[in-house]
């Protein structure tokens, strides 16, 4: 169970958070820069790769948005369109203290969502049409809430530099890797294998960091949520329950899950867990009530397997999750 030393960390790990999912992203675009550099120009330069992935992730930041919005499908509202979702927005952003940021609406066949953007592309909060049939009206302000905790926070922002970390050790492991290979009879080559599988224990490392920290980023959303919006965690709990139920009840849309898991660290709930996650509200298919959703999951114990499975996970275990809301004021 987390406790309430765990929910009441100071702000300054909510700002060092980031998106596990994201290192990996970015160690894989390094891999493929590297490729280019040894096939194409046969060679592959620390100082070179390193400029191209840093530039290529930043560029991706400053883009991401609209890729973003190709994807998903996200289209800007206006207030005569979705009038109360525009007060909810607009009121729950006085509360936390910012700029209302745009607002948005994903068509996408899963309940969610998500906040998003860039210096270029500006602050943006989206739910998806499927979330607004889903859930109740309280809890999507609490969702809301919930993302517009992500933006007061920074996230979005804190997660790009941060993630950078993971990449350059991988692009080190990488360089060092294909180094060794032209220097096998040179008596340096043993050197610069042991540099090249240092790299690469420290990248993986610093990815289990970086997934731990995205869960904690959840948890800080969660109760910024729960501190802006009346009787917020009964509310976002009901909602959470509410989506990972939903999402794995919608077998149409759990065959298309993975085209919509690109993003899936900015989304509230992880599509991609509904299915590990729903084995705590099996028992609760067919209840309408939100609470009966809650009280089932809070009644499940979590495994030493859910830990593990965790561990690798961008969102927290949907039972520890609940039980974390459940002990907010």
């Amino acid at each position: 169970m987390i406790s309430v030393r765990v929910i009441t960390v100071g702000l300054w790990q909510l700002r060092m958070s980031v998106v596990g999912t994201l290192a990996i992203i970015f160690g894989l675009s390094t891999l493929f820069f590297a490729a280019i550099l040894l096939f194409v120009f046969q060679t592959v330069d620390l100082m070179i790769l390193g400029v191209f992935v840093v530039g290529f992730n930043i560029l991706q930041w400053l883009i991401a948005p609209y890729l973003i919005d190709a994807m998903y499908r996200v289209r800007e509202v206006s207030k005569a369109d979705k009038p109360g979702l525009h007060e909810i927005v607009e009121r729950l952003s006085q509360k936390s203290g910012i700029k209302k940021p745009r607002v948005m609406v994903a068509n996408i066949p899963i309940p969610n969502a998500f906040a998003y953007g860039s210096p270029v592309a500006g602050t943006r909060v989206a739910v998806t049409s499927e979330l607004l049939n889903t859930l109740d009206e309280e809890e999507v302000e609490a969702v809301i809430g919930h993302e517009l905790g992500h933006v007061k926070h920074r996230d979005v922002q804190i997660m790009m530099f941060v993630s950078i970390l993971p990449a350059i050790f991988y692009f080190i492991y990488i360089s060092m890797f294909y180094s060794s290979m032209y220097r096998s009879r040179d008596e340096r080559g043993g050197g610069t294998v042991a540099i090249a599988f240092a790299s690469l224990i420290m990248y993986f490392i610093l990815t289990v960091f970086t997934l731990y920290l995205s869960r904690l980023r959840e948890y800080f959303a969660d109760r910024h949520s729960a501190s802006i919006v009346d009787d917020g965690p009964r509310k976002l709990s009901e909602g959470l329950a509410k989506i990972v139920d939903y999402t794995y009840r919608m077998k149409h849309a759990r065959r298309n899950v993975g085209s919509y898991s690109s993003f899936k660290a900015l989304f509230i709930s992880d599509p991609d867990r509904a299915e590990a996650d729903s084995a705590a509200i099996s028992q609760a298919i067919g209840y309408r009530s939100g609470q009966k959703l809650v009280e089932e999951v809070l009644r499940k114990q979590v495994t030493t397997a859910d830990r593990l499975a965790e561990l690798f996970s961008t969102h927290p275990n949907i039972v520890k999750r609940l039980r974390a809301l459940r002990q907010l004021p």
